[in-house]
């Protein structure tokens, strides 16, 4: 018995439910996807080369994406305050009510009755395949930004009280205590 070979042939199965299930509800395997990242996706992460990159696919496919779930109701862009030339994509409260009908819901279930044990392990063997991948294909995923190697972390007593702020070095910016367990597509890990 070749377990690898097995559990690749289960995750299969899995995706199955991920990339063909989706259009029950109107909506394809990308778009589902596009709607996934982009609830979870932090200030950085939302625009459409971001969400070009998690999607796997070119700015001119994720431009059509973002137009169908903008078409839909389920996504908004907005002009960056900033730049004129950028654009910071959100997800709508039509669409945060929409992804309760994602099928991924059912996955989730069904980790979520797990040990909280078995799900960090389940995680982490995730994380470690995705990273080792990463490493012989030279690229990097998506992640939260907590393990991310550009999360600075200050820590700062006063009258017996411990404050935390953190910033991302590389986007030299401020970071919330909520963001970092946000997806980033500019995630990099600590090395080993």
């Amino acid at each position: 018995m070749n377990l690898a070979r097995e559990s690749i042939e289960l995750l299969e199965q899995a995706a199955r439910i991920l990339w063909f299930e989706g259009t029950k509800h109107g909506l394809r395997d990308r778009e589902w996807m596009a709607l996934r990242f982009l609830s979870r996706a932090n200030r950085f992460s939302r625009t459409p080369s971001a969400l070009a990159s998690y999607v796997g696919t070119t700015r001119g496919t994720a431009s059509f994406i973002i137009g169908e779930l903008e078409r839909l109701g389920y996504l908004e862009r907005k002009r960056s305050a900033t730049d004129k030339r950028s654009v910071t994509l959100s997800v709508t409260q039509q669409g945060k009510k929409f992804l309760v009908r994602d099928p991924v819901n059912v996955l989730l279930e069904a980790i979520a009755v797990l040990d909280d044990e078995v799900k960090i392990r389940f995680r982490n063997t995730f994380r470690h395949v995705l990273d080792h991948s990463d490493a012989a294909e030279q690229r990097h995923h998506t992640d939260v930004c907590k393990r991310c190697i550009f999360l600075r972390e200050d820590r700062a007593s006063a009258d017996s009280k411990t404050t935390v702020e953190f910033s991302c070095r590389l986007f030299r910016a401020p970071i919330a205590e909520a963001e970092v367990d946000l997806l980033c597509t500019s995630f990099e890990h600590h090395r080993q």
